[in-house]
């Protein structure tokens, strides 16, 4: 168990220094759109800067695979969501983002909720899942693809009309947290997939389940997606957003598709419950808006 914690804590820090290098390198792109996938793709690539950050991204999406071998979804999710902090540290120093005194609590609400999931997972109570069902994993997956899609079009249509008072990114988390929640079980599955010391075996295997395609799928869309929406706005809010949604997702319906029982113990359930509701009201209850700019005198 505690060598998939080291792995988490790991995927935390390369996950929030690539995801502020990469906004880092956005600021000095020309204006990306979600319209124009093939167009944000190729100047992304012109940007040694970003391909730093997404090398980054990419490490810690391999030490994400180790975590889903040794811990329960639940679990590592409230582990993930630690990485906050050090992100919140990062877009300070790094980025000059400051939060509003409203974000900030909420954030350390978000945090306190989070804190309560991994708080409910004692060692030996929950079983790490070997499997699930590809057709239950689709029938969990598919539609959040698509509310996830048609969230970020619709966020993108609003924030195009004029004299609209500037979106503060909530939105563009809530759907690309969908996408990543999506890629995360796919994550997930894909780890259960590899377990055989046969390469050609385990190929086989993963090639016959959804998993690669899903995560294909969300890998482009999220790439192009999330992006655009980072140009646009706070890497320092946006980003916790979009880790949330993904952890609720992963740790409520991945715990589900994927059988891992939740606790007995009604101490536990509670706080595994009450997490998840605290973490969902404060999202609701965040700023959609930013606060349009001082006149100046």
């Amino acid at each position: 168990m505690w060598w998939g914690v080291g792995a988490a804590l790991v995927a935390n820090a390369l996950y929030s220094v690539g995801f502020v290098v990469e906004k880092r390198a956005l600021g000095s792109l020309p204006a990306l759109s979600a319209d124009r996938p093939l167009h944000v793709v190729r100047t992304l690539l012109t940007s040694p800067l970003w391909m730093v950050g997404a090398l980054a991204l990419a490490a810690g999406f391999g030490a994400q695979l180790i975590v889903y071998r040794a811990l329960p979804i639940a679990a590592a999710q409230g582990i993930f969501v630690s990485g906050l902090v050090l992100l919140l540290l990062l877009s300070s120093a790094v980025l000059g983002e400051e939060s509003s005194g409203r974000e900030r609590y909420a954030l350390g609400g978000v945090l306190l909720a989070l804190l309560m999931v991994v708080a409910s997972v004692r060692e030996g109570e929950d079983a790490v899942s070997g499997g699930a069902p590809w057709m239950l994993v689709l029938l969990v997956c598919v539609p959040a693809l698509a509310a996830g899609v048609w969230l970020y079009v619709r966020v993108e249509s609003r924030a195009a009309k004029r004299h609209r008072v500037p979106t503060s990114g909530i939105g563009y988390g809530v759907a690309v947290g969908l996408l990543y929640g999506v890629s995360s079980l796919a994550i997930k599955g894909t780890s259960s997939r590899l377990t055989s010391t046969d390469l050609g075996e385990a190929a086989l295997s993963l090639l016959t389940s959804p998993y690669p395609y899903l995560l294909l799928f969300t890998a482009v869309a999220g790439l192009v997606m999330s992006q655009a929406a980072l140009q646009r706005c706070r890497a320092s809010l946006i980003v916790p957003v979009c880790t949330t949604v993904t952890c609720l997702f992963t740790a409520v319906l991945g715990t589900l598709a994927f059988g891992e029982s939740l606790p007995e113990d009604p101490l536990l359930l509670t706080l595994r419950v009450a997490g998840t509701a605290l973490a969902l009201t404060v999202l609701l209850a965040m700023p959609r808006h930013d606060p349009p700019p001082a006149a100046a005198s």
